[in-house]
């Protein structure tokens, strides 16, 4: 009986494979020949006059890409990027996220409210943006030149465009992790914070040592979907600045877009690429491993 069970579960197995092969070969052939090929370019010059052509180079793209000042420009700008937009998300999105929390009626219609500029396309909040930031007839540019704050054009200005930019993804994205930060809060054990309110602790000892450490998971979650989306960041600044002015806008995508498809030069930009994506990986990993280790400890 029990040869006849191992067999059958042998024989289901086998079938599930061989109905899934086509879709495995076809996300192979999707995904691991793109990557290999952008791996193959990023050894060569590549040229398009006449045709694909491929020239091996060895390791001069590689060497470009750890010497050239312009990317390392490109990376601590998107540096300075990465951890202005997610750490205002988080703060900000966690802050919303207790407020609503904390609210007896009307949550569902302010949730909804909240939730409106994660729905909004990057482009169009790029470009609404940038027509309300204005100097001529832009709301926002005359409220701040009323109000005697900034009298100049926002975005084209080196300080205040990286300011303008991180503004635009953090309306549009802390949404998102208030999203997140409010579903985790609904896990929050309600007789542990009764018990507290009991022995009168006050919301700030509730919020320090019941709330934040119940959701520190979801909070780990939130901080490492945001972290990928901000890595690869592109539109608004693609839409507003396009990396201006004076490339103080100029994150490592808008880079290396304008490395591939300006200057046409697919094997450095290839490069380029494939260091973003260990960038990525590393993020993650060490997110990953943050979140394990937070798992095993509680």
């Amino acid at each position: 009986m029990a040869l006849m069970t191992g067999k059958t579960s042998a024989q289901r197995q086998g079938f599930e494979l061989a109905m899934m092969s086509p879709a495995l070969f076809l996300l192979a052939l999707i995904t691991l020949v793109p990557f290999f090929s952008i791996i193959w370019m990023s050894f060569n010059d590549v040229s398009l006059m006449g045709g694909l052509a491929f020239e091996f180079s060895g390791l001069d793209n590689w060497q470009r890409v750890f010497t050239d000042p312009d990317i390392r420009s490109s990376w601590l700008i998107s540096l300075v990027y990465f951890l202005a937009t997610v750490g205002l998300e988080m703060v900000i999105g966690t802050v919303m996220a207790l407020l609503v929390y904390s609210l007896t009626r009307g949550s569902n219609i302010i949730i909804s409210l909240l939730l409106i500029p994660m729905f909004i396309a990057p482009v169009i909040v790029g470009l609404l943006g940038r027509f309300m930031l204005d100097p001529s007839h832009g709301l926002y540019a005359w409220l701040l030149n009323e109000s005697g704050l900034f009298d100049g054009n926002i975005l084209g200005s080196v300080g205040s465009a990286m300011v303008a930019v991180i503004l635009m993804d953090v309306w549009e994205w802390t949404p998102l992790v208030a999203l997140i930060v409010l579903a985790g809060l609904a896990s929050v054990p309600e007789d542990t914070l009764e018990a507290a309110e009991m022995d009168g602790a006050k919301y700030g000892q509730k919020l320090l040592y019941i709330i934040l450490p119940s959701i520190s998971n979801i909070l780990l979650v939130a901080l490492l979907i945001r972290a990928m989306d901000a890595i690869r960041f592109f539109a608004i600044i693609f839409i507003t600045t396009n990396g201006g002015p004076a490339d103080s806008t100029k994150i490592i995508p808008i880079r290396l877009y304008d490395i591939a498809f300006r200057f046409f030069d697919l094997g450095y930009a290839a490069a380029v690429g494939i260091t973003m994506l260990v960038f990525s990986i590393m993020v993650a990993t060490a997110f990953t491993k943050l979140l394990k280790r937070q798992e095993t400890s509680s």
